[in-house]
């Protein structure tokens, strides 16, 4: 249920779990953007749409005290990508009375308020079990998908599960075997799923602080 702009029903699910590789390691979502970092941008976005909001990241939880909110782990060693942190945060839902999580991405400060609205929409509307972000590209006339922004419910954590154990590593590989609908979100200005990856791309994002 989505009481005012905000659901109560819907766990917020903060993606952070990579290796923030092209960063060169460590927490990108800690970078500063203006006087705030990353993270602390996703949660103001992501709170105002829904009560409950947990932090999926691997290693010492401490580092994100500050923040005041649950972290979960993902379930192995290894790196197996988002769709472990999105089984963590099924999980998580499951154990503390949810049906649903919504994902987000840890490094994409300005993704859209209307966000889980869309989503949900979306969903209601086709009666598919999950809901993508997607846009579209107007030079390349394609749609984009942002996969890791996603609406899932519950009750499929245990066959994410076995994918995973069978070696499914790709979000699209696994909804691909579900009924699933595209959520289109607009670019009128600029790309609100645009996420930090590179030391350039923060210099981006600072020109994109309103």
């Amino acid at each position: 249920m989505i009481v005012g702009n905000k659901s109560n029903n819907i766990v917020g699910v903060i993606l952070a779990g990579g290796l923030a590789s092209r960063m060169g390691g460590g927490d990108k979502t800690l970078k500063l953007v203006g006087k705030k970092t990353i993270l602390e941008r996703v949660l103001d976005r992501l709170s105002t749409q829904v009560a409950t909001v947990v932090l999926n990241a691997n290693g010492d939880p401490r580092r994100f005290s500050k923040f005041k909110i649950p972290v979960i782990q993902d379930q192995t060693d290894q790196f197996l990508g988002p769709l472990a942190g999105v089984l963590s945060g099924l999980d998580w839902a499951h154990d503390n009375g949810f049906s649903q999580i919504v994902t987000v991405a840890s490094d994409t400060p300005f993704f859209p308020l209307t966000l889980v609205k869309t989503l949900s929409d979306a969903r209601s509307n086709s009666s598919s079990q999950i809901a993508l972000a997607t846009t579209f590209d107007k030079e390349s006339k394609t749609v984009v998908r942002h996969p890791t922004f996603g609406l899932w419910p519950v009750n499929l954590r245990n066959d994410l599960r076995n994918s995973l154990d069978l070696g499914i590593r790709k979000v699209v590989h696994w909804t691909e075997k579900h009924k699933h609908v595209e959520a289109m979100f607009t670019l009128e200005f600029g790309d609100p799923f645009f996420n930090v990856n590179t030391l350039e791309d923060l210099d981006i994002a600072q020109t994109k602080i309103i």
